[in-house]
């Protein structure tokens, strides 16, 4: 193998060498052809060897592939909860749509068969599909970013509002997604103590949530039939601080025991992770989980979200940065973000997954 290398290398030394370009500078400047030949290989190397390595042309494609990188980690690190539902990215099709292919009913199971031949039933296999959601960042104007080291820290300080902003909204609307047009039978309403009301233009008196709401959440799984495994209660930050409020020291003590920050698990209770995010959703006051960017009311309601990691899902489609580099407008460079992700209930009878709405109380 050495050998082959070697007479590669000699065959392509020989050809530069003997170009009409060598044979000019030869002649041009009186030196023998074989000594300007390796002095326009030596240059060639030493060229490439020291061309700057934060030009706009060396980096062509890598920036705007570290930026994209950068956003999908911000995604994760903002909305870790989503990590803890099933992952439809491998049906993702072009970056857009999902394909589930989903079979048919199983077949029926007869004891003691006394009858034959038994009869065949045809299987009926069906798909299921929806398509992603198109998130994008408003131009950014950044300038001389070209200059800027890309380390995760620089990035952060530059574009780390935007992205934070796009993974808040991505994770808002995941949530809605799951709950919009959820059955009556997986609501439940806190039974606690009247509290002042905690979503952000609410009036008057909600109920509390309490660990028997939770137990109670714990019951209507149990009866549907759903694993125990992978329980997760995702909960706005007022909503836990009532919750940890109605432990007792001993209760409290057994949550506090399964805190798990790097997977952003605040504690364990019925069975269930949970997790805290500033604000999982609203609802108005039929219970009914407000859409993305609806306008807020003084009837509206926090909302918990209980759910088993398989009943609901989310797909990360097309992540992609744009740049137009020294624009003349901005004197400087203007970048922008896109995100392609969806999600959805996997079950069509919505077992599995449960919306806790903070009751009205005088």
């Amino acid at each position: 193998m050495k050998n082959h290398v070697r007479a590669l290398i000699a065959f392509l030394v020989f050809t530069l060498i003997m170009s009409p370009v060598a044979m000019g500078l030869a002649d041009a400047t009186g030196l023998p052809l074989a000594v300007v030949g390796l002095a326009i290989i030596a240059s060639t190397v030493v060229a490439i060897k020291y061309a700057p390595q934060n030009s706009r042309y060396a980096k062509c494609g890598v920036e705007v592939e570290i930026w994209a990188n950068y956003i999908i980690e911000r995604l994760w690190k903002d909305n870790a909860f989503l990590k803890t539902v099933y992952s439809d990215d491998d049906y993702v099709l072009a970056g857009k749509v999902v394909h589930i292919p989903q079979p048919g009913s199983a077949p029926a199971v007869v004891k003691n068969r006394t009858s034959f031949p038994a009869t065949a039933v045809g299987r009926t296999d069906t798909d299921v599909n929806y398509s992603l959601d198109v998130y994008t960042t408003t131009p950014t104007h950044i300038q001389d970013a070209e200059k800027i080291e890309l380390s995760y820290n620089k990035i952060d300080s530059v574009f780390g509002d935007h992205a934070g902003a796009l993974a808040e909204t991505i994770g808002d609307d995941i949530i809605v997604k799951w709950l919009t047009s959820i059955a009556a039978d997986s609501k439940l309403l806190t039974t606690g103590g009247a509290t002042a009301g905690t979503a952000p233009s609410a009036t008057g008196n909600r109920k509390l949530f309490v660990h028997d709401d939770l137990r109670r959440a714990m019951t209507k799984l149990n009866v549907q039939g759903i694993s125990k495994m992978d329980r997760n209660a995702l909960l706005p930050s007022n909503m836990l601080d009532q919750l940890i409020q109605s432990l007792s020291n001993t209760q409290y003590r057994d949550f506090s025991q399964y805190m798990d920050a790097k997977n952003g698990i605040i504690g364990k209770l019925y069975g269930f992770n949970i997790l805290e995010r500033s604000a999982v959703a609203v609802s108005d006051a039929a219970n009914v989980v407000k859409p993305l960017g609806a306008a807020a009311a003084a009837t509206d309601n926090e909302v918990a979200v209980i759910y088993q990691k398989d009943t609901v899902t989310r797909a990360l489609g097309q992540v992609k940065f744009f740049e137009n580099p020294n624009d003349p407008q901005y004197y400087g460079d203007v970048y922008s973000a896109l995100v392609r992700m969806g999600g959805r209930r996997r079950r069509s009878d919505d077992a599995g997954i449960i919306m806790i709405n903070q009751d009205a109380s005088a």
